[in-house]
């Protein structure tokens, strides 16, 4: 089963929704978040970034980070208002980015049952992002960051779902990226039925936000007293409705190799040059280098593969990367940069003719059944596998513990 909790948010005052939402503190660095935030003192990036409002180049661990993240939460709470629900919701959230929709329900979810996996996850974690996320959920008593989980889909949820998102919304806005963002809030019939609902599903699975849940699991043990701390906040959509983009690899050099060399050795997975940046499918690579794209048809793995090692992350990793281009550990290697797929094969080239990388790959992107299937079989996907697209948004919904 999976316990669905309704929580008394605390939330923007719906006038100022769009001013306090900001993009999620793991998708900017430093002085990408300082930008942002530059003229918005509303933006909660103040809270989840808060050594934007210290001197540059202030260790984002240091003491006084989480400081500041407390002053101004309090601050923030004044400024928009923040207000605190008065009794326990939940809350739809829809998403929607050019002709994509998704909608998911935000509540809170069991830290038992993501310690006992039946909430599973398919990434490993660092211990220095986990550090820093549990230190921030537990000097300010909230969890700022929400989990995104998926499902597999269920006709009792779509019901209330249909219905509820038929209301008034709560919030309904469209950030400066051109997403849309519409929040309505649920009481009475609705909670009961959805929680209901969520009762006879037999697994979640985290999408995007491991580090998250680990942090509020961690929270939860060096907080002991406190109720909610046994839950965490997260928003949970269907499997049909959620879309994965690729995670593109970009390399900062050929090492020994030349381009011609390269292309050399590669030989026969190599496909005549093609102008398509994008693959159309799976097993397909698309490689920028020396100011052209190249088609790379990857080696299909053998019979028996496990799903994880069969994905085309993991095959690049393992046919290409390592072989010709000596990357070892793709977590560690400092040769090796990872490009979301929002940002598109543009993106690739500008790297390659700026001399910040020396060769860009372009994936297709995994199946959302990969995800399940492996995170099923109690396996790890390769690390950067996955961008989920659109991204929900840090600050409308806050869960205090």
């Amino acid at each position: 089963m999976a316990a669905l909790h309704p929580f008394r948010a605390l939330r923007p005052a719906p006038g100022a929704a769009d001013q306090v939402a900001s993009v999620p503190y793991d998708v900017v660095n430093v002085d990408e978040a300082r930008a942002l935030a530059a003229g918005h003192p509303l933006s909660f990036l103040h809270v989840t970034r808060s050594e934007i409002d210290l001197p540059p180049g202030t260790n984002p661990y240091d003491a006084r980070v989480y400081e500041q993240a407390v002053r101004n939460l309090e601050t923030l709470k004044r400024a928009a208002p923040l207000v605190m629900e008065d009794e326990p919701s939940l809350y739809l959230y829809r998403l929607r980015a050019g002709t994509h929709e998704q909608t998911g329900l935000a509540g809170c979810f069991s830290v038992d049952e993501y310690d006992r996996g039946s909430i599973k996850r398919h990434e490993k974690t660092r211990k220095d992002k986990e550090d820093d996320r549990t230190r921030h959920i537990t000097e300010l008593r909230a969890q700022t960051g929400v989990v995104f989980l998926t499902y597999r889909a269920a006709p009792a949820i779509d019901e209330v779902v249909r219905r509820a998102s038929s209301a008034r919304a709560l919030y309904d806005f469209t950030a400066d990226d051109g997403v849309s963002h519409t929040i309505w809030r649920l009481t009475g019939e609705d909670v009961r039925a959805l929680v209901a609902a969520f009762g006879a599903l037999p697994a979640l699975y985290i999408a995007d936000g491991h580090h998250r849940a680990a942090s509020a699991a961690r929270a939860r043990a060096a907080l002991p007293g406190s109720r909610e701390a046994a839950t965490f906040i997260a928003v949970a959509f269907p499997d049909r409705e959620v879309r994965i983009l690729p995670y593109n690899r970009v390399v900062k050099d050929l090492g020994a190799k030349t381009p011609a060399t390269l292309l050399s050795a590669l030989g026969p997975i190599v496909r005549p040059s093609s102008a398509q940046a994008e693959p159309a499918r799976q097993g397909d690579v698309s490689m920028f280098l020396d100011g052209r794209w190249h088609m790379l048809r990857l080696p299909a793995p053998p019979p028996g593969t496990p799903r994880a090692d069969a994905l085309d992350v993991e095959v690049l990793q393992q046919q290409v990367l390592a072989p010709f281009l000596g990357i070892g550990d793709p977590r560690t290697d400092k040769r090796i940069d990872f490009v979301g797929g929002i940002r598109g094969p543009t993106e690739l080239e500008r790297l390659v003719a700026s001399g910040r990388a020396a060769v860009a790959f372009s994936l297709y992107p995994v199946a959302v059944e990969d995800l399940l299937a492996i995170a099923d079989a109690g396996d790890i996907m390769p690390p950067k596998s996955t961008w989920f697209e659109p991204k929900l948004r840090d600050g409308l919904l806050v869960h205090l513990i």
